[in-house]
């Protein structure tokens, strides 16, 4: 029953966000992970029953293929630099709206995406919803990092006080590699109080790529709540 709840928690979060946002003529978007494929699917039927004319961006390899399984236009930035709305997902979001992302290893991308929109939506069910970053998300920050680098990257992360571990792939021997061909730390710092000072130190370490923090970036967040209602932050 509770995944049942969890479920419908994320189709109504994923469907609200797109009624809410999504208009004829816009350029989108498109996140990733389980929250969003709901949100996919409300958007196909939009564009069914609304006859409406959208460009989707994706920032994976699972979000290519929800837009072409979907039937929607595939675009990318360099022929739509400027995105109105990206609908994305998230670990965790905080009381200020900055984000964990990067359970599903696709930060680095998303972030572009995120960082060339007008507006981010983020959707989720309200096991993401938190006070302050690290409070339910308790796997760290993923870290999107170059493999040549991350013994290092790694000695680094535990000098700022975290505990690193090199995220290891469940299905292969080996590391999780990226769809960019690198390798993903997490690093745990506990509750973060100060995300945007901790994402410039994480930044500047040489070979970090990208982290998943997400200061200052989102707009909105819709959390779908186990009765059945959705909240907006």
């Amino acid at each position: 029953m509770m995944n049942d709840s969890i479920e419908s928690a994320k189709k109504r979060a994923g469907y609200t966000a797109v009624d809410d946002s999504v208009r004829d003529g816009m350029v989108l978007g498109i996140g990733s992970g389980s929250t969003v494929i709901y949100a996919v699917e409300r958007l196909v039927e939009r564009v069914r029953d609304d006859n409406l004319s959208i460009v989707c961006i994706p920032t994976s390899f699972q979000s290519v293929r929800l837009i072409v399984d979907g039937g929607l236009t595939l675009g990318d930035l360099s022929r739509f630099p400027r995105i109105d709305v990206d609908i994305d997902g998230a670990d965790e979001v905080d009381s200020n709206l900055n984000l964990i992302k990067g359970g599903g290893g696709c930060h680095l991308q998303e972030k572009i995406v995120a960082d060339n929109s007008e507006v981010m939506v983020i959707v989720a069910d309200f096991r993401k919803d938190s006070q302050v970053l690290g409070q339910k998300w308790e796997k760290g920050i993923p870290l999107e990092v170059i493999p040549g680098a991350y013994v290092p990257i790694l000695k680094r992360v535990e000098k700022l006080g975290g505990k690193p571990q090199l995220r290891m792939a469940q299905a292969k021997a080996g590391p999780v590699v990226t769809d960019n061909g690198n390798f993903i730390i997490d690093a745990d710092f506990g509750e973060i109080t100060q995300p945007e000072k901790l994402n410039q130190e994480l930044t500047m370490i040489p070979g970090v790529v990208e982290t998943g923090l997400f200061v200052n970036m989102a707009t909105r967040a819709y959390f779908g709540q186990e009765d059945g209602s959705v909240t907006v932050r």
